[in-house]
């Protein structure tokens, strides 16, 4: 057997509240570039579900930026660290690693030349650095603010100057090389949150929480003058340059995006991105012809020049860890559910989503599944929730439960829905419960045999409870013990095996005449708890996703054979597996990717 990643379905940009989001963007026009937990993620612009992602950092990535030159990224880290690695190879090569100080990074900037690097941001020591992304070799000094420094920016030509933008509501100015502090301007009133050289490096702009945006001589640093009066009614968090720099595009927390003419500082148009929290705008990105914006939800808004009131495009998803998954009954459509409470749907093929509407759980969703046309949701607010799937949108009835349900199966013939929650399991009925069984134990998963047979996994007792349905109602068959907590259970297709994954690293088939162990040789791979397994259409090939970052493959006919998928989910655990048919796997982990994999038997 051996494996290949088909795609990536990327995470969105991970935002913060009153914190700034740095885009990057490909000097030859093709990638922009944003981070998310421990990974950078390079989208393709045109076509944004082409996408790649690097994990090598060992922390929390702030951000990314190209080398004007296109082949190198350099991205900061939580720590301090930098790392510069080349865009050509697959295996992004590492081509260098600083650490300029300790604490979090919150900018970097590339000399025009790709020798020199500026990086800035909260460290213990210092709040920046320039030095040689060569050598490391320090290049000059970054003092003269004394609050932390939100933004950095290289002018594009000679005679070279730094800027930066601080929390103590100043910009700094740095000529060289050697780069020396030259003097401080204090048009802000509030946090310094953007600052950015024109293309040509005549002007640059400043944006801040105070709502105001501010043009200065790209040489002197002279004022030029405010864009705008003020430019926007709430905190300006990003700006940036037309290439041929006459406009400047700004993002606010005023839920809108704004054009502005750079020569008489007039706004050309407005874009109103919505009235919710969700719809503050956090970042913006101009690359050739394109306008990007960031919501404060994640979205990836593609602005429309010609028609300001709605995007071209916006690019959805997740930028929460993932914690359900499931697909429709025809297989080409996966639903994907984070613990934030957003759902997902992706179409299998060429990876178009969006978000199902509606009033939904809030919070963490443990358990989805599809029978009849509605997509059955259960979360961590106790209740059991139907999504309308033409509809796209949550239906208004939901099912109260009578504790927090860990997982969810249904038996399509008798249209029954099992849920097992904390300290009960419930069988439901178009949203009415039908019969509920009262258990000693901690449930964590449910899976239903086409024939009536229930399995439970238990957390506490570390056992199988299997039961039969009868009359609605649950009677306990058998009991399977494990050496660690049971996480997850499935049936076969064909229901002539059961297979249960646990805490103790083991993947144990079962076959369901008499549940006996099936397979002859130990599946026991892994090297933390298994989170979940999920069977292939065929019957004959169980996938298992672990704490360990890694997915293997097991063969039912060739027990001895199997295919491990290290760092599957990048230095973050697989929560979710299922196939879309019997080579294709789609897994889904905390790093907010959902991935498919192309899976070539023996």
């Amino acid at each position: 057997m051996s494996y290949s990643c088909k795609s990536i379905y990327s995470t969105l940009p991970r935002t913060q509240r009153g914190q700034p989001l740095v885009l990057g963007g490909d000097p030859k026009g093709k990638n922009f570039l944003y981070t998310n937990g421990n990974s950078v993620i390079i989208r393709n612009i045109e076509n944004p579900a082409i996408s790649d992602v690097y994990t090598e950092h060992s922390c929390t990535v702030n951000v990314a930026k190209y080398s004007p030159s296109g082949f190198y990224i350099a991205s900061g880290d939580q720590s301090g660290k930098v790392r510069i690695w080349d865009t050509v190879n697959k295996e992004h090569i590492l081509k260098n690693e600083f650490h300029p100080f300790g604490g979090p990074i919150k900018d970097i900037a590339w000399s025009p030349d790709n020798q020199r690097m500026v990086v800035v941001g909260e460290g213990r020591e210092r709040f920046g650095h320039v030095f040689m992304s060569e050598t490391g070799t320090s290049v000059g000094e970054i003092s003269g603010q004394s609050k932390p420094i939100n933004s950095c920016d290289f002018r594009p030509a000679r005679p070279f100057r730094i800027i930066t933008g601080s929390e103590d509501n100043t910009i700094a100015i740095f000529e060289g090389p050697p780069f020396k502090f030259k003097m401080t301007k204090q048009e802000h009133s509030r946090f310094v949150q953007a600052v950015r050289y024109s293309p040509q490096g005549n002007l640059f702009a400043s944006a801040g929480f105070d709502g105001k945006v501010y043009l200065y001589d790209g040489v002197s640093s002279d004022l030029v003058g405010e864009v705008g009066a003020p430019a926007h009614s709430g905190g300006v968090y990003a700006v940036a340059w037309s290439p041929d720099g006459k406009q400047l595009l700004t993002a606010s927390g005023d839920k809108t995006a704004k054009l502005w003419d750079v020569e008489t500082r007039e706004m050309v148009s407005e874009f109103v991105m919505g009235t919710t929290v969700e719809d503050q705008q956090v970042s913006c990105l101009w690359q050739n012809s394109y306008l990007l914006t960031v919501s404060l939800s994640g979205f990836i808004n593609y602005l429309d020049v010609n028609d300001p009131t709605k995007p071209l495009r916006i690019v959805k998803g997740h930028n929460k860890p993932l914690t359900s998954l499931t697909l429709s009954e025809d297989r080409s459509t996966i639903f994907t559910a984070s613990h934030d409470g957003c759902v997902t749907r992706w179409n299998a093929e060429t990876g178009e989503n969006d978000r199902v509407q509606g009033t939904g759980h809030g919070n963490q969703v443990n358990g989805m599944k599809v029978m009849d046309g509605t997509l059955y949701t259960c979360g961590i607010d106790d209740s059991l929730r139907q999504v309308d799937i033409e509809g796209n949108t949550y239906k208004a009835q939901s099912l109260k439960l009578g504790s927090q349900p860990k997982g969810m199966d249904v038996l399509k013939e008798q249209n029954l829905i099992v849920t097992a929650s904390i300290n009960e399991i419930t069988v439901s009925k178009d949203n009415q419960k039908v019969s509920t069984l009262k258990v000693g134990y901690e449930p964590t998963s449910v899976a239903c045999s086409p024939k009536g047979h229930v399995a439970v996994g238990g957390n506490m007792d570390n056992r199988v409870h299997i039961y039969e349905l009868q009359n609605n109602n649950l009677n306990q068959l058998h009991e399977l013990e494990h050496l660690g907590p049971v996480m997850d259970v499935a049936y076969s297709p064909d229901d002539k095996y059961l297979v249960a994954s646990d805490a103790h690293r083991k993947v144990i088939l079962y076959s369901t005449d008499e549940y006996k162990v099936a397979n002859t040789q130990e599946w026991g791979f892994h090297n933390a708890r298994v989170n979940c397994v999920a069977w292939s259409p065929d019957s004959l090939l169980v996938a298992s996703g672990s704490l360990d970052t890694s997915i293997i493959i097991w063969h039912v006919e060739k027990p001895s054979k199997h295919i491990i998928i290290k760092n599957a989910h990048a230095q973050s655990q697989v929560t979710r597996l299922a196939w879309v048919d019997n080579q294709t796997l789609v897994s889904v982990g905390q790093d907010c990717n959902t991935k498919l994999w192309t899976i070539t038997p023996f």
